[in-house]
């Protein structure tokens, strides 16, 4: 008897135990997302209360990993590390879709000011980015496990 009352006592304390809501919205996001473009990796991750993603590989950087930004239309950040630039930047929302920007894309120097994260599946991730309302692209990364 006295086991089984501090079995429900504990489920109890699971169930009324509150879990904050931007642990369960935001963190289907975070991890590794494999790019369409250049077999590249991006690691989605928290930067303060809005999400952010890096470079974590690409097919440049294991031919070279000192590959340095050189596509970059800011002629000033064109010495940089390619690994670990932010591509994406100042993104809030969920569960299933968050909004921000800017968005970069190494492989072409451009940029996006705004844009979308929408998780399709949990394997599957659509990346918008716009330049103007009607000027957007979109690709579809997939979850690395």
């Amino acid at each position: 008897m006295r086991r089984g009352f501090m079995v429900l006592a504990a489920a109890v304390c699971a169930v009324l135990t509150p879990v904050p809501a931007a642990a369960q919205d935001g963190d289907a996001i975070l991890g590794r997302w494999r790019t369409s473009a250049q077999n590249g990796v991006v690691v989605i991750e928290r930067c303060g209360v809005q999400l952010c993603g890096r470079l974590a590989d690409a097919a440049a950087l294991r031919a070279n990993p000192d590959q340095r930004d050189v596509r970059n239309r800011n002629t000033a950040l064109r010495d940089r590390p390619l690994q670990g630039v932010l591509v994406l930047q100042g993104f809030s929302g969920g569960p299933q879709e968050w909004s921000g920007g800017p968005l970069y894309d190494p492989e072409t120097g451009q940029g996006a000011p705004t844009g979308t994260l929408k998780l399709v599946s949990a394997d599957r991730l659509a990346v918008r980015g716009c330049i103007a309302p009607l000027l957007c692209r979109t690709q579809t990364w997939t979850r690395l496990r």
